[in-house]
């Protein structure tokens, strides 16, 4: 998950806000590079908080028998995702577009790219008729005016 109110800590902070962090303060030092970890072909799923919410109200808005027709007695949870995974390469790329970083990219391929892939399986949430509207770009240009409204502004 990611969205406005994400923690951007330096030191514990997710992916995408940790990458909207670093490219922000790199394009306001005017750096010529930003490294990052691995080489990029690890593939993740994200999804936009806001998605996230509407899923879950979509779920709990359910008659009882629709949402038992899609569940087993002993595995009642439903996946909420995204449905699709791009790789860090590819969300890189959009983050760099998004911040406005003009400066290049360097692949620390000595540090690790984790799992190769990380994709939940969504077909019961789609089942019943509900999927995400927000894109990746859009939930990123969301997420980063938030940063920049919020965050950049409390620490001037």
């Amino acid at each position: 998950l990611y969205g406005i109110g994400d923690n951007y800590h330096a030191e514990n902070s997710h992916v995408i806000p940790a990458l909207l962090c670093r490219f922000h303060e790199a394009k306001i030092k005017d750096d010529s590079s930003v490294s990052v970890w691995g080489s990029g072909s690890a593939y993740r799923e994200f999804l936009h908080v806001d998605d996230m919410a509407a899923a879950s109200i979509h779920v709990m808005n359910l008659k009882n028998n629709q949402y038992q027709s899609k569940i087993l007695a002993m595995t009642s949870h439903i996946n909420v995702g995204s449905g699709s995974d791009c790789s860090i390469r590819d969300l890189v790329e959009v983050i760099v577009s998004v911040v406005g970083f003009r400066g290049t990219v360097v692949w620390d391929k000595s540090k690790p790219d984790g799992a190769p892939r990380k994709l939940m399986d969504s077909t019961k949430l789609r089942s019943i008729n509900w999927q995400p509207t927000i894109s990746l770009r859009d939930g990123l240009k969301d997420t980063y005016n938030w940063y920049l409204s919020n965050i950049v502004n409390v620490r001037k």
